[in-house]
């Protein structure tokens, strides 16, 4: 039982970890933060599966939490190039970027 409570305590600190760079981008104005906890939750848990240990769960996780910000953010960013845009009289698209 304790060492599911150094487990649980160290995937809390790893996902406030992960979360504090999931703050809104320039590009959309949306937050990332449901991409940043899925990754981290799958990094702590792959790293926690395969090193076998809480050090591999927390490292896993942080690198998680910034991969699937980087994801998120990244796809959010590209789905939103495309979505703003105008066509002038000569009906040619004029997209807006942010």
């Amino acid at each position: 039982m304790k060492r599911f409570a150094k487990f649980a305590a160290a995937c809390a600190i790893m996902l406030g970890a992960g979360t504090i760079g999931a703050a809104a981008d320039d590009c959309s104005g949306h937050s990332h933060d449901t991409g940043t906890a899925l990754g981290a939750g799958g990094g702590a848990l792959i790293g926690g599966l395969a090193s076998h240990s809480l050090v591999g769960a927390v490292v896993g996780g942080v690198a998680g939490g910034f991969a699937g910000n980087a994801i998120a953010r990244s796809e959010d960013c590209n789905h939103m190039r495309h979505r703003h845009f105008y066509r002038d009289r000569d009906g040619h698209r004029h997209y807006n970027y942010r």
